[in-house]
């Protein structure tokens, strides 16, 4: 838990306090903090496949070419689905659902 809490320090996302009454908080309001930022920070990439990934890209190892990997056409889509949600998605929206 305290790594989790180290790393969104880290990233500007959380500050802290030392002493009594001390401890983390937000930097910035959740709705300024979108998802998909925490997800990168907390799990890596968003995309399933490392070859669409838009920030850890890696060469497909199975794939002679992505421009004609079917695969790979629709994974860019899924990605392109899951980052249109959580980026338009915020720490409130999270916080606030009943």
């Amino acid at each position: 838990m305290e790594n989790i809490l180290l790393e969104l320090k880290n990233a500007g996302i959380l500050g802290s306090k030392k002493g009594k009454g001390g401890g983390y908080y937000l930097m910035r309001t959740p709705k300024e903090i979108p998802l998909a930022r925490i997800i990168r920070l907390l799990d890596g990439p968003i995309a399933l496949l490392p070859c669409v990934s838009l920030n850890y890209y890696e060469r497909c190892e199975n794939c002679k070419d992505e421009a004609i990997c079917g695969l790979h056409e629709v994974m860019s889509k899924v990605r392109d689905a899951t980052l249109k949600l959580l980026e338009n998605k915020s720490l409130k929206d999270i916080l606030t659902r009943e």
